[in-house]
């Protein structure tokens, strides 16, 4: 398992890059100001800097009680990307129709694109982030 502090690096790490992307891209993709997509951007990272960590932290305790192992292959990672992007969807929609006046499908819809950001960009991060900090006592297939 990951330790704590190493839980708080992953989080931290992926959502100051993830924000750094996001908000010109979404500004511009959007065609909302960079104040709009920034406030979006900083309550969704924190939101999902929290997420993050509770996710993780249960998935990886999944995957030691189902498979024995930590070690996760392309189909667990898509599974992973794609499980935490769902949580999100349900913790977000609604602060987002709040925030920018819009009804919660409007948002939802406006949420799918990010969501789509942000299934990719998670699934190379965590890639890139096993790479360069590899779990110590992960079992290899």
């Amino acid at each position: 398992m990951r330790s704590i502090a190493d839980r708080v690096r992953h989080a931290l790490a992926f959502e100051i890059i993830g924000l750094a992307i996001f908000i010109p891209l979404f500004s511009w993709i959007l065609q909302k100001n960079a104040d709009e997509i920034g406030v979006i951007g900083v309550v969704s990272a924190f939101t999902a800097t929290t997420w993050n960590f509770i996710y993780n932290w249960g998935f990886d305790l999944a995957m030691l009680r189902w498979a024995k192992t930590l070690h996760k292959t392309v189909a667990v990672r898509v599974l992973h990307a794609v499980l935490f992007e769902a949580g999100l969807i349900v913790l977000l929609i609604p602060f987002i129709a709040w925030y920018l006046g819009i009804s919660l499908w409007t948002a939802l819809v406006m949420d799918i694109a990010i969501v789509v950001f942000y299934l990719v960009y998670a699934f190379f991060f965590n890639i890139a982030y096993d790479r360069v900090f590899p779990i110590p006592t992960a079992t290899k297939p």
